[in-house]
């Protein structure tokens, strides 16, 4: 097998195609990456940004550059040595065009008796035989239907008849009466629709791989880039939607010829992949959360309760537990009650087990799921105390959730393979996608993969993560940054200062809510510390980050039904940042205070992630500083001319201070290079210890093993630590003579002085002379 040293994530689209990053292949070598990482390049929906929708697995999109696009790029990455990662999306199709989709357009034209009636996972007997598809503004809108040149319209939808279907003098709406399908008003979806899905959204219909001719199918054209040498390995997205990851997974190894394999699966604090799945790890949330809890000082924990506290008018903070609960029941009644009386259908109808209790009992035990899913028989124990909890929560419904459990951990039963499949969707919707924008304290804690209850993580802690993570998932990715991110690295790496700088956040926060008020105090606090960790930013970002925030927490606005009302004050409240003085002057204000010391977090956070153990991934621009916030924002075309050009002055000697955005692009190349090109210095994890009055702001360990490796020290807390006094008497000993890497300066084996180490820097990569 054929395992990278590190990653380089792009997003392949029409306005950047396998072509044009087949022409950054000689910058991405320079910079020290090992192989390129792409977005989804099979066909998708037409105009898709992110590729996640595919149509057509049979083919690389002609609009990504095709397949000539992609041996372009693999020719030119061989010719620099890179590998190439390939994401794939095996649990769902774009449908939202059923005429793009071959497989979605049979199967709506022949309904049961289509081949891909088994390939899509559709509940025939709920529905009457037909697929319901929610795209009517309302039940009334089939008078708007038509038909034209023999297929059925709904304004620019289009839809097939079935065979013997229409007539000449047939009405539109007798034609739609005799299909397979019915079209419905989109508000059915929620607890009428009969395919399974990814999460809510409708337009993505899940498939159904664990068929062994559909995955042949669907995975035709993928098993062909590893039989011509096109591609190295593959990231899965999301794999907790399928029915069987493990035999996905087994089954893709050995169709791949034992090719590199990460899962993009979010791991809760403790969770492991079960031993069951054959992959080299996750795509690295879960060394996301470690990384920034380092930089979230642990004494403001108390004070940014209080004023979370105050700013929901209530006597004490937000408790998270009972908040995810209560999103997740939102979820599971809500946009998800389809899946939830799927699976109630799945139980057989007694006195004991009403259908209604049933649903509701089912909902219950997935809303105390600690975890995404359970892998039966792997993670039995979880499901069991989910259960347990359920009951003491719901003490009436005990002989309902008595009776479910046996079912529920029947592995050969169709409810407990569902059931599995669906409890990471409300997860996933309730919490990252709802309690994640409510709860809202400090922007750093509530990130994809993280859980925000846990506040901060000392050096002590982290050293004992990262031990295990050498010893037990060595080619698990790492990333800070990607394109499901809530805000990015160097976004949080600012907010984070908020730790501290309690006071001045309190007054920043007071001041703008005095002048440019937003009426959702624990909003205000979301909306607030986002604009100044992307801060500078132009006004159409910030309004789309502000908007999609309120509606995504549900509580003052929603997607489905906005006020109008709190979305003016939303927007007036952002406008204000750019056409009232005193609004702005505040910002700037309180983005220099956060500043230079968001910096030295960014550069710490990087540095760390690029050197601990694990395959770090560069989210594509972000070598420069890159103030992002949720997609689409974090797609935006990256300016890779201005990145090549700082990378050649650069590496003709120049040294950027340590705040000017070329820093960043030093720290990533020297230790991308580094790690590319002397293996052997990263082979092992030991802490180093520092002694002295600021010991605890230094972050420092060796990458050695059985020999001296790279040491990688940097700061912690750098507004505490200059307050305090600096570094004063702080040191580390080093055990060999070394020269960093950033800077050129050698240095004596012995006891070095922090401050001389971080002199030009608040970071230093350190490497053996001797």
């Amino acid at each position: 097998m054929r395992t990278p040293v590190s990653t380089y994530r792009l997003q392949i689209r029409q306005s950047f195609t396998l072509q044009d990053a087949a022409e950054l292949t000689g910058y991405l070598h320079n910079l020290g990456v090992d192989w390129i990482y792409v977005s989804p390049i099979l066909t998708a929906e037409e105009g898709s940004d992110h590729g996640y929708d595919v149509t057509d697995p049979s083919s690389v999109d002609p609009a990504r550059g095709g397949a000539e696009g992609l041996a372009a790029l693999s020719k030119a990455a061989r010719s620099k040595g890179l590998g190439i990662l390939a994401d794939i999306v095996p649990n769902h199709m774009g449908v939202a065009s059923p005429g793009q989709n071959a497989w979605w357009w049979q199967l709506l034209k022949e309904g049961r008796s289509s081949k891909y009636a088994e390939a899509f996972d559709v509940d025939w007997d709920f529905g009457g035989g037909k697929i319901r598809i929610p795209v009517l503004g309302g039940d009334d809108d089939l008078a708007q239907l038509t038909v034209v040149d023999g297929e059925l319209h709904y304004y620019d939808h289009r839809f097939p008849l079935a065979e013997g279907s229409f007539s000449d003098g047939d009405s539109p709406q007798d034609v739609h009466s005799r299909q397979h399908y019915e079209l419905v008003g989109w508000r059915r979806a929620d607890a009428e629709l009969n395919y399974r899905r990814f999460f809510a959204v409708n337009t993505l219909a899940g498939i159904r791989v664990e068929v062994p001719w559909v995955f042949d199918e669907a995975h035709e054209e993928i098993v062909r880039w590893f039989r011509e040498e096109l591609v190295d390995g593959l990231r899965i997205d999301h794999p907790d939607g399928l029915a069987d990851p493990a035999g996905y997974l087994a089954r893709l190894r050995k169709e791949t010829g034992g090719a590199y394999l990460l899962v993009e699966k979010i791991l809760e604090p403790g969770e492991k992949l079960p031993e069951t799945f054959d992959c080299e790890g996750t795509t690295g949330y879960d060394a996301l959360a470690d990384v920034d809890r380092l930089f979230v000082d642990p004494t403001a924990e108390e004070y940014l309760d209080s004023l979370d506290a105050r700013l929901r008018d209530a006597p004490e903070p937000a408790d998270y537990e009972a908040m995810i609960h209560g999103t997740k029941r939102r979820i599971a009644d809500g946009i998800l009650r389809s899946e939830i009386l799927r699976l109630s259908r799945l139980v057989p109808e007694s006195p004991a087990l009403p259908r209604t209790a049933v649903a509701d009992a089912l909902a219950e035990i997935i809303c105390w799921f600690p975890v995404y899913r359970t892998y039966l028989p792997h993670g039995q124990e979880i499901l069991e105390a989910a259960v347990e909890r359920a009951g003491q929560h719901r003490p009436e419904l005990g002989n309902v959730l008595e009776g479910l459990l046996p079912l529920l951990v029947d592995t050969t039963g169709e409810l407990a393979r569902r059931f599995q499949q669906t409890s990471g969707m409300v997860m996933a919707k309730g919490v990252e996608d709802t309690a994640f924008f409510r709860y809202t304290r400090l922007g750093t804690l509530t990130e994809v993969g993280a859980d925000p209850t846990e506040f901060a993580l000392s050096p002590d802690g982290f050293h004992e993560r990262m031990t295990r993570r050498q010893a037990e998932v060595p080619l698990s990715m790492t990333t800070l940054s990607t394109h499901d991110t809530k805000r990015s690295e160097d976004a949080r790496a600012r907010i984070s200062v908020i730790s501290e700088s309690v006071p001045e956040w309190e007054l920043f926060l007071g001041t703008v809510q005095e002048l440019a008020p937003i009426p959702d105090g624990p909003l205000a606090a979301l909306v607030w510390q986002s604009i100044a960790g992307a801060w500078p930013a132009d006004r159409g970002r910030l309004q789309s980050y502000a908007l999609k925030a309120a509606r995504e927490a549900g509580n003052s606005t929603n997607w489905t039904d906005p006020n109008l009302d709190f979305e003016r004050h939303l927007a007036a409240a952002v406008d204000a940042v750019f056409d009232v003085p005193e609004v702005a002057a505040a910002l700037e204000n309180f983005v220099e205070e956060l500043e230079p010391y968001g910096t030295s977090n960014s550069l710490s956070a990087k540095i760390i992630q690029l050197t601990m153990p694990g395959v770090p991934d560069v989210y594509q621009g972000t070598e420069f500083r890159d103030g992002s916030l949720t997609d689409p924002d974090n797609r935006r075309p990256v300016d890779f001319q201005a990145r090549i050009a700082a990378l050649a002055e650069l590496d003709t000697g120049a040294r950027p201070a340590f705040t000017e955005e070329a820093a960043k692009l030093l720290v990533v190349s020297r230790a991308l290079r580094l790690r590319r090109d002397r293996p052997e210095l990263f082979a092992g994890y030991q802490p180093v210890h520092a002694s002295g009055a600021a010991a605890e702001h230094v972050i420092a360990f060796s990458r050695g093993l059985d020999a001296p490796g790279a040491i990688t020290v940097c700061t912690r807390l750098p507004k505490r630590l200059a307050r305090e006094g600096g570094w004063r008497d702080t040191a580390i000993d080093l055990p060999v003579n070394c020269h960093d890497e950033l800077t050129g300066t050698t240095y004596d084996a012995g006891s070095v002085a922090v401050a001389t180490l971080l002199e030009h820097y608040p970071v230093a990569l350190l490497v053996p002379t001797d």
